[in-house]
């Protein structure tokens, strides 16, 4: 793979470097000192990925990815020393395009290739996302629907631009919304937790992590939250589960789309939003299938049109909207 570095720190630009080399077919095609630097070298070179810091003289990693994914777009992954003390930049950089975050490999902290291990297998699956090398199709089982009484729920997948599109998406929804809602985002579980705040205190909405063993409930918008896929059982109740392990995105959209449609009891709705791949597309069309509305966001309102793009490819979706029009058109759905 061809991958850039953007990184004023000589020190930090030599740890990628020596990370990277643990895997012979990467190839560094360029390095940029300065988020300006970065828009003017991938115009000129476009690589298949982009190693994106975030605090940087002349233009942060936050407003460099922004202006490459509307210029030249390619895949970014923000790199940094402290993702804590950055938070609400990295989900920042995710709202306009950045596929994932990952801890700077320390050198000489011990085993070099266990530290480089969490930025390689990054890179690996977002090889396999640009290869657009797409997850087994899927089918449903028989629905095994108890006869406990029938609840709503807002099943909602999202990825790069995610973070940004879900705050949209929930400003437009009131506190006493009448149906629950279970968010399945691309993000390291060591974010999880401080993407649900950041969330909450956006929206307006309680946005909390999903635990073990607990059931959807409306008033309350659970945010999966580990490295574990998470899934509906046929008791009603979520879990979080490591199979099927060959799924490259962890927690996948497709895991839990296919198990609402297996086994929800009620009304739903799944809604597909921004991404790069096709997570979340034959979920969705399952969805579909079992006789739920499905959504998918629309190509001028996304980020990335890579997931919404394959759902609409497959009929997966019943309506495509502009983003702004899927709050509003939920609460057409469920108004009492």
């Amino acid at each position: 793979m061809k991958i850039a570095i953007v990184n004023d720190m000589p020190m930090a630009v030599e740890a990628l470097r020596r990370a990277l080399a643990f895997e012979p077919s990467h190839e560094v095609v360029w390095v940029a000192t300065n988020g300006a630097e970065a828009v003017k070298c991938c115009a000129e070179l476009t690589p298949d990925l982009i190693l994106m810091d975030l605090i940087m003289p002349v233009m942060d990693g936050v407003e460099a990815t922004r202006r490459i994914m509307a210029e030249s777009p390619c895949a970014i992954v923000i790199v940094t020393v402290d993702r804590q003390q950055n938070v609400h930049r990295v989900f920042e950089a995710m709202g306009h395009g950045a596929l994932d975050v990952v801890d700077t490999p320390a050198l000489g902290a011990g085993n070099a290739q266990e530290a480089a291990a969490p930025l390689l297998r990054k890179i690996l699956n977002i090889g396999w996302l640009i290869g657009q090398r797409g997850s087994r199709v899927r089918t449903a089982p028989v629905p095994l629907r108890s006869g406990a009484p029938r609840q709503s729920l807002v099943a909602i997948g999202s990825s790069a631009g995610g973070p940004a599109a879900l705050e949209v998406l929930l400003k437009g929804l009131p506190k006493n919304f009448p149906a629950a809602i279970v968010l399945v985002q691309h993000v390291d579980q060591v974010f999880a937790a401080g993407m649900a705040e950041w969330l909450s205190s956006a929206s307006g909405l309680q946005v909390r992590l999903a635990r073990e063993g607990e059931p959807p409930q409306s008033g309350t918008v659970l945010l999966a939250g580990t490295n574990h896929h998470i899934r509906l059982l046929k008791n009603g109740t979520l879990a979080y589960t490591a199979e099927p392990v060959n799924e490259i995105y962890r927690p996948s959209i497709d895991v839990f789309f296919e198990s609402v449609a297996s086994y929800w009891n009620g009304d739903a709705v799944g809604v597909l939003l921004t991404g790069m791949g096709r997570d979340g597309a034959q979920g969705l069309k399952l969805m579909r299938d079992q006789g739920y509305l499905t959504i998918a966001q629309d190509q001028h309102s996304s980020a990335v049109y890579g997931m919404p793009k394959a759902a609409a490819a497959i009929g997966a979706a019943t309506e495509i909207r502009p983003l702004d029009k899927i709050a509003p058109r939920l609460l057409e759905i469920f108004a009492k």
